[in-house]
């Protein structure tokens, strides 16, 4: 697919974003909590669903909510020449990505994990400046690897083994999957709202997991009270709240600044860790977590 096809309807405004308003702050910090605390909740999930039913679980749950914000408000309807964008949403960033995750996070413990998902901003940053024409200097790229870095010490603090397997590469595909689809959705917040296209990426997700349902219904009498809670805060809380955040972060700030923050979401996850279940990060976690987020400072303060 050419650039041309990416950036179709890009106007002079896509590149002008006013970034960080009290606003985009808010967003990014409901997006990046949420976010954090759904790893946990996936593993909580997966005890008692399989990989593909508690995807199947969690966005039909944020579906029923986002079908009913999308007949209330009554958006304008996408064009022909918008109909794949959405399409994509719904295909690469909810099924795709969370069929990849669920199904690696079965055999990859989460400092492995989230070490391998940030690979995401960096992606994403290579297709921002590709396809839409985005800056993204020195500075940016020496923030990126610095964040990078710091996931990784992360990684090892947790003492777990790095190691590439099948589940390794699922949770890389996953990465792409959400890198492309913020590459390919971000021209749509000229003409929609971001919130329109969070719920179109629900509905348009739900239905292709749905086929999973029936196995959702067999598997629920026999999960944990832990696991049911697990997959109905993931649809409300992961899914429908941050999904919904994370349009709006995206409408007002360059694609690679924004995947940017995310670097946030492991240091976040080691507090969460911390202050939940009383596990103490270790001086390597500590160190990795203050580096995550000198990158992301860097990126985005830098000037």
């Amino acid at each position: 697919m050419s650039s041309t096809a990416f950036s179709a309807g890009k106007s002079p405004s896509l590149g002008a974003e006013t970034g960080l308003s009290r606003g985009t702050l808010g967003a990014l910090f409901v997006t990046i909590l949420a976010w954090a605390s759904a790893f946990p909740a996936i593993r909580a999930g997966l005890t008692g669903f399989g990989p593909i039913e508690l995807g199947a679980a969690r966005f039909a749950i944020a579906a029923l909510p986002a079908a009913l914000f999308l007949i209330i408000t009554r958006p304008a309807l996408p064009k022909l020449n918008e109909l794949w964008r959405f399409a994509t949403g719904g295909l690469f960033f909810v099924c795709f990505y969370t069929i990849l995750l669920n199904i690696g996070e079965q055999t990859v413990s989460a400092g492995p994990a989230s070490f391998i998902i940030n690979v995401n901003p960096i992606i994403t940053a290579l297709l921002a400046i590709f396809f839409l024409h985005e800056r993204f200097g020195k500075w940016a790229w020496g923030g990126t690897f610095l964040s990078f870095a710091g996931i990784g010490l992360i990684a090892l603090g947790e003492g777990s083994e790095m190691k590439i397997d099948l589940g390794a590469v699922l949770i890389l595909g996953s990465a792409f999957c959400n890198s492309i689809s913020t590459i390919v959705q971000k021209p749509l917040f000229q003409r929609h709202k971001p919130l329109t296209v969070s719920a179109w990426n629900m509905i348009i997700g739900a239905a292709l997991l749905a086929p999973a349902l029936p196995g959702v219904i067999a598997q629920a009498p026999a999960a944990s009270n832990e696991a049911i809670f697990s997959a109905v805060y993931l649809g409300i809380v992961p899914s429908l709240v941050a999904y919904g955040t994370w349009a709006i972060v995206l409408s007002k700030m360059p694609a690679s600044r924004a995947s940017n923050f995310m670097y946030c979401v492991p240091p976040v996850a080691t507090l969460i860790g911390f202050a939940w279940l009383g596990e103490t990060p270790s001086p390597l976690g500590i160190v990795g977590g203050l580096l995550a987020l000198g990158g992301v400072a860097l990126v985005n303060f830098k000037k």
